[in-house]
């Protein structure tokens, strides 16, 4: 055999190796764990180090206020203004829609008062006042936005698109861990629909599914074993 015939029945086999197991990780599914299945209560932030745009100065707080009200339209967990009471944490970051963006940071434009947000099933009733809780170790986060930072400018990078990104909560400094589940698209966390939340919501009603599955098929073979 000629060794061009042997290098093309290498390519070949490898493309038919590469097709084989990009098909095995396109059938995985990764289910949510049984923490976020259970959790009652959810906090919605806006990612540390993020900036705001300076044609927008507010594109952050009104996409966390939106995130709030799709939370509440669901039905499904409570609000929370404080980590002590949050199953888990949200953190959110409105897209610029460019790579590379000037924004301000520091001063308190995502701080914000006490609210009261309503839909047909709940009412939230906020008390939070200035600087919103630490999600995130300040002694370890580059720029962040502490309470004293007097507001700047700076370049963010990387930030075109929609971030939500959720966390377990009841731990100190929620932010600082690996997400457990997240999305990134554009106008991700644009209303009236917020994908992200309706996203996440179908991961949730997927991975709740296949537990119910996982348990009843655990009931059958111990059934099984003693009849």
């Amino acid at each position: 055999m000629s060794m061009r015939a042997v290098k093309w029945i290498t390519i070949f086999a490898l493309a038919i190796a590469a097709v084989s197991v990009a098909s095995a990780k396109k059938k995985e599914k990764t289910h949510l764990p049984a923490y976020v299945l259970k959790a009652q209560t959810v906090l919605v932030v806006i990612l540390p180090d993020s900036g705001e745009p300076i044609d927008d100065i507010t594109a952050n707080r009104k996409a966390q206020e939106e995130v709030e009200k799709a939370f509440l339209k669901w039905g499904r967990y409570r609000l929370a203004l404080d980590t002590d009471q949050a199953d888990l944490v949200v953190g959110v970051r409105k897209g610029t829609g460019k790579i590379a963006n000037p924004t301000i940071r520091g001063g308190p434009v995502d701080s914000r008062p006490g609210t009261i947000e309503t839909t047909d099933s709940q009412i939230r009733i906020g008390v939070q006042q200035g600087h919103p809780p630490d999600v995130t170790d300040p002694g370890t986060t580059t720029g962040s936005n502490g309470p004293n930072d007097r507001a700047h400018t700076a370049m963010q990078v990387g930030a075109a698109e929609d971030t939500f990104q959720v966390y377990q909560g009841g731990v100190q400094y929620p932010v600082d861990n690996p997400p457990v589940w997240k999305y990134i698209a554009k106008d991700g966390l644009k209303p009236p629909g917020v994908a992200a939340v309706e996203e996440f919501r179908k991961a949730v009603e997927e991975s709740e599914k296949a537990a119910q599955q996982k348990q009843q098929q655990a009931q059958q073979q111990g059934q099984k074993k003693n009849p």
